[in-house]
């Protein structure tokens, strides 16, 4: 495989979450090789350049929360899309939540 860099791998690894699913940013650092990196992850995720094709309203932190200021519209709309695929978020303590026994993958 080429290298993309570190912000390309996160995308490749991001665009093949199925919809319905979630992972965690240190799912991600991890598949990558980068296991202590599950920050950087969330900053490339919070650039991303193609939101409508990178999904990356399916990655939620280690707890299954969701991102308190997702990048493309706040909280509300990372629990929106994620319900539209079929994903039940629920809120505790002010913050959003997914089930990740329920609704995770492993990569």
């Amino acid at each position: 495989m080429k290298d993309q860099g570190f912000f390309g791998r996160v995308y490749e690894v991001v665009s093949q979450i199925p919809k319905g699913r979630v992972v965690t940013y240190g799912q991600i650092a991890a598949k990558i090789g980068s296991p202590r990196s599950s920050r950087a992850v969330g900053y490339a995720l919070h650039v991303n350049p193609l939101p409508g094709i990178i999904p990356c309203h399916r990655v939620v932190n280690r707890e299954g929360r969701l991102a308190p200021a997702f990048a493309f519209g706040g909280a509300n709309i990372q629990k929106q899309l994620l319900e539209a695929e079929g994903v039940k978020v629920f809120d505790r303590d002010g913050c959003f939540y997914v089930d990740l026994g329920r609704f995770g993958i492993l990569l």
